[in-house]
């Protein structure tokens, strides 16, 4: 009997290790700018099934509980597509190119809102396909913006920089010119009086030789 019941729980453990790493193998092969798919939910669900299956899911595939290499990796983007649905702004912006990504496919095979091709699984699979490009699209033009931003804060900033430095080499030279007061305030003098000495003895010499 005992020899059967190590059997089971051996079974049972690899059973449990099979059903990890399967998790953290979709987690990994799943569009990672797309929470839903990396959480296995549909758009539209409340925050508490998302807390949920967040739970569910992290302590199936925690680094803790597993030995797979790759349970960092895939416990970080669960994590990270958790933080994203509960986050309203990114939320929003993935349900905005989800239902972008619909209505395009609608415009492209002339549908209807009522069509029955929207049911279809291959409708669902290009969905899905679109979602991709969608979220693909609108990462590059927010990266292109950050760029941009950057750049021109870097301008803005070399501009700041350029008025600072300016402003300095001013006081420096300001600074400067005051600690040299004295000395060129005692040279004027001396130039001055070696200037009417000159013309004293000037004048000496003029008068002997006109005696």
């Amino acid at each position: 009997m005992a020899n059967e019941s190590d059997a089971l729980d051996a079974l049972e453990r690899e059973a449990k290790e099979y059903d990890k790493d399967a998790e953290i193998d979709r987690i990994l092969k799943a569009f990672k700018l797309d929470a839903y798919a990396v959480l296995d939910l549909q758009p539209g669900v409340p925050d508490s099934d998302i807390k949920i299956v967040y739970r569910k899911k992290s302590l199936l595939i925690h680094p803790d509980k597993t030995k797979n290499p790759q349970a960092p990796e895939a416990f970080d983007r669960l994590k990270k597509a958790q933080t994203a649905l509960l986050d309203e702004a990114q939320r929003k912006h993935l349900d905005e190119c989800i239902a972008d990504a619909r209505q395009l496919l609608i415009r492209q095979h002339k549908y209807t809102v009522d069509s029955e091709e929207l049911k279809s699984e291959d409708f669902l699979q290009d969905w899905r396909k679109k979602t991709v490009e969608v979220l693909v699209d609108a990462e590059a033009r927010r990266r292109r913006q950050m760029k941009a931003k950057m750049q021109e804060e870097g301008r803005e900033q070399a501009k700041e920089d350029a008025a600072l430095e300016e402003r300095k080499r001013k006081r420096d030279h300001e600074r400067d010119w005051e600690s040299t007061r004295d000395t060129r305030i005692n040279s004027w003098r001396d130039f001055q009086k070696g200037g009417k000495k000159g013309e004293k003895e000037g004048k000496k010499k003029k008068m002997k030789v006109l005696g």
